[in-house]
């Protein structure tokens, strides 16, 4: 295309449409417009004051660039995001502060403009600050912001893992009034629980444990068996009853409302809940009496369940299990509660087996662990293996989950209409991803039965029996997953696609997340025989919304703060040789994976100067004009770090050819 066609002839509009924009570290911006197909792509110079993922108003110009049509950004309806973290640029010299301009370079790459702050701020260079943009109408001049926090030196630890939390909206510490609240609580706890052994059913003497994480500091969940009369086994999932403890109308749920979940980066967690109560109080502890919203289940061997109960309980953890220690029980069949843990883990193989049998699909993938220094520093990156014990304890949470959605939906005492609640869905899959999907196997060798696009987990889960082992296997299932709808929280049930569940919640985690505190809530609710008001759906409409995006920014959070640690590790690895796999493709390179750590940077095409290479969306692939050299999804190669940028928290990658 020559540089004529590239130009931009301003135009007038064709037509005025709403939508959100995306803008890429180029400084090109993309508008989704809802019943259009291709989005809508704005230059530069039409971005206007907008910034990445806000609200805007577009003309649609009638000229087209590299055969898209473009757009130009006429008002900024909702912003996104108000505050950023940033790193002060510019050194002050000394004594002339009030003539020097401070700036701020967002550490959020997506953010393209930097931003000014008052001459008289009191910043040093190479400050990270937490700022607040102010209004912004003339994009011919950079963005006026004001400073609400120095939160450090930048390149500290501490100081880049609370940058990444302010970031997204989440706060390291709690308000003194949410404190101190916590604190009154906690003086009570004692009379509290010896007044509600009167009104809970008493599960004290049941053998019961909790399986965690080694480094785990709160306990949602415990697991207790017994054997009965009848030959069944009496199951129960005792989750900490934060409800009891968190009552609406305080500052206490109204903090946590704000937060939505907890935050788990490499090396500490930002809780939902003040420690007092996610780590002592509320924490199903071992050896300690504590209060818990019970699902008990009266199972057979094949994991069938004959009979179930909910309430409120009083339980006492007598055992305190690692995954690794559990694991270990079960592998020797011996050691604390052996039986008991054998039991369990054969029902859950068989609640596993009856999922996958119905359409669950498992897209397992293993995740990373650091070791670091008392800098944070990294020692050590290695993959967190998952046992046995991993999968007991969690087709026993699928289950509570699962069983609580249904009795809502099928047995509320004979009501007869659905009541308010909060589901944990799941949507089909995209036709158009699938079909893609299905043709992309299909030049593999491979089949994906689908009708238009509309694919059974069961048909999905035969796919993946057809690859495992194969070399293609990992690419596969990567182009799997990303065909892929999100799960989110609602208050229409759809069903749970991925878990081939018709009902589903989320139940087991209080302490960490706030929609499952909504559901012990509403559950306590209607066994109580009450109805939620109709005033109160608006409410939990809005609720299950905001959660979704809580969740969605502290899965960022956790993925930046792996990425930096990553990156970190790689950083005097430069020029030394890895094996990796292609793990995505773009127009302007390719995402590789190392094996052993999984760090992830990229290839650019214009430095593989063999071939000029081209993106077949497709087909998951680069594939170059000339030699016709195909670089696949799933691909082993081998690369060589040229560059780590801790800023960008970025690797720059070369292709090492064998």
């Amino acid at each position: 295309m020559s540089s004529e066609d590239k130009k931009q002839e301003h135009n007038p509009p064709l037509a005025s449409l709403e939508g959100i924009i995306s803008i890429t570290q180029k400084k090109t911006g993309y508008v989704k417009i809802e019943g259009v197909e291709e989005d809508i792509l704005i230059t530069d110079e039409n971005l206007g004051t907008a910034l990445n993922r806000d609200v805007v108003k577009i003309e649609i110009l009638k000229e087209k660039l590299y055969n898209r049509q473009t757009g130009r950004v006429v008002e900024v309806i909702t912003r996104k995001q108000t505050q950023f973290v940033g790193t002060i640029e510019k050194d002050l010299p000394a004594g002339k502060a009030e003539n020097s301009e401070i700036f701020v370079k967002p550490d959020n790459t997506k953010i393209h403009v930097d931003f000014r702050l008052a001459k008289e701020t009191k910043v040093e260079v190479n400050d990270k600050v937490l700022i607040e943009l102010l209004p912004w109408t003339d994009p011919k001049k950079l963005p006026d912001a004001k400073l609400l926090q120095v939160i450090g030196k930048k390149g500290n630890n501490t100081v880049e893992m609370h940058s990444i939390i302010l970031e997204r909206g989440f706060s390291p510490t709690f308000p003194p009034e949410v404190e101190a609240e916590a604190e009154e609580i906690k003086k009570g706890a004692l009379a509290d629980i010896q007044n509600e052994l009167k009104i809970r059913r008493d599960f004290r003497e049941v053998p019961t444990c909790t399986i965690d994480p080694v480094d785990a500091k709160d306990f949602d969940d415990a697991i207790s068996f017994q054997k009965l009369e009848n030959g069944l086994y009496e199951i129960g999932v005792h989750i900490a009853d934060v409800s009891h403890y968190l009552r609406p109308g305080t500052m206490l749920d109204k903090e946590a409302q704000k937060r939505g979940t907890s935050v788990y980066l490499v090396d500490r967690t930002i809780p939902m809940l003040p420690e007092i109560l996610s780590n002592d109080l509320c924490s199903l502890n071992p050896e300690e009496e504590k209060l818990a919203f019970s699902a008990v289940f009266q199972m057979d061997d094949t994991g069938k369940v004959h009979d179930r109960w909910f309430g409120r309980t009083v339980i006492k953890s007598d055992k305190r299990f690692t995954y690794e220690a559990a694991q270990e029980v079960i592998v020797n069949k011996e050691g604390p509660y052996a039986e008991e843990l054998i039991i369990l883990n054969n029902i859950a193989k068989k609640l596993q087996a009856k999922r996958t049998q119905e359409g669950s699909i498992s897209f397992e993938r293993d995740e990373v662990k650091f070791e670091l220094d008392a800098t944070g520093k990294p020692l050590r990156v290695y993959r967190k293996v998952r046992f046995d014990a991993h999968k007991l304890v969690e087709d026993f949470m699928l289950l509570a989950n699962r069983e609580v959605a249904t009795y809502i939906n099928r047995e509320r005492g004979g009501q007869s209409e659905v009541p308010m609640f909060i589901y944990r869905i799941h949507d089909l899959p995209d036709q158009e991803k699938i079909i893609d999907l299905a043709n992309f196997v299909k030049a593999l060798g491979y089949d994906l039965p689908n009708e238009k696009g509309n694919v059974k987990g069961t048909d999905i889960n035969g796919l993946f029996k057809q690859i495992e082992g194969k070399p293609e296997e990992e690419m596969i299932k990567t182009a799997a997953v990303r065909s892929m709808s999100k799960a989110i929280y609602s208050t229409r049930n759809i069903g749970h696609y991925g878990l081939a569940f018709d009902f589903y919640t989320h139940f087991t985690s209080p302490i960490r997340r706030y929609p499952d505190t909504m559901v012990h809530r509403l559950l306590a609710e209607y066994l109580a025989g009450h109805k939620v008001g109709v005033q109160e759906y608006a409410f939990y409409e809005k609720m299950a919304l905001q959660n979704t995006e809580a969740e969605i920014r502290a899965s960022e959070a956790e993925r930046e703060s792996i990425k930096l640690k990553q990156v970190e590790y790689m950083q005097d690895k430069i020029g030394q040789v890895f094996d990796g796999v292609i793990s995505g493709v773009s127009e302007w390179g390719m995402y590789v994976e190392e094996k052993e750590t999984r760090s992830e940077g990229m290839i650019r095409l214009k430095e593989l100067t063999d071939d000029y290479y081209v993106l077949d969306a497709k087909n998951y692939r680069v594939v170059g004009e000339k030699t016709k050299n195909k670089y696949s999804l799933g691909d082993a190669v081998k690369f060589k770090i040229i560059n780590a940028d801790i800023d960008r928290k970025s690797l720059d990658l070369e292709l090492v050819k064998s």
